[in-house]
């Protein structure tokens, strides 16, 4: 995993000519703002930020990573066997905080599509994905875990 000349992980650049500080937000196209903003609220966990009056976007909070939820008419909507590996990934807490998160995706009918405890992986534990109103494929992550292999 790791480079042993420079102590990166092999995925990581060597020389980085810009100097990011973290993410500032990504967005994921909806095709309609007040079903996914409850969704990614009631749901998912995130906290609702402001809509602006149009009506055409939502800001949301994720553990202090802004989401724009941005109304589109093709959202995306990948199958789970095509789906390329594109999700957005939640980091959840310990392994009891990611046990009682996937208890309420149930709760809420949510439909867990497979969850696994990878081992090998650049990023190892406990995992399940799901998916958001328009079928955009979500995970849910042990936070442990994921601390844990990013070092």
């Amino acid at each position: 995993m790791e480079n042993h000349k420079t102590g990166q992980h092999r995925h990581c650049r060597e020389s980085v000519m810009v100097d990011i500080k973290g993410i500032a937000h990504f967005s994921i196209p909806v095709s309609d703002i007040a079903k996914s903003t409850q969704f990614y609220t009631d749901v998912v966990g995130c906290t609702h930020l402001f809509s602006p009056p149009q009506g055409h976007m939502a800001f949301l909070d994720a553990g202090g990573v802004c989401i724009i939820l941005v109304r589109h008419p093709a959202p995306i909507n990948p199958s789970l066997d095509d789906h390329n590996g594109v999700h957005h990934s939640f980091a959840v807490g310990d392994s009891e905080a990611y046990k009682a998160a996937l208890d309420h995706l149930r709760e809420k009918g949510v439909e867990v599509l497979f969850e696994e405890d990878r081992q090998g992986g650049v990023v190892n534990g406990p995992r399940a994905y799901f998916r958001d109103p328009d079928g955009t494929v979500l995970e849910y992550i042990d936070l442990t875990s994921y601390e844990r292999d990013r070092g």
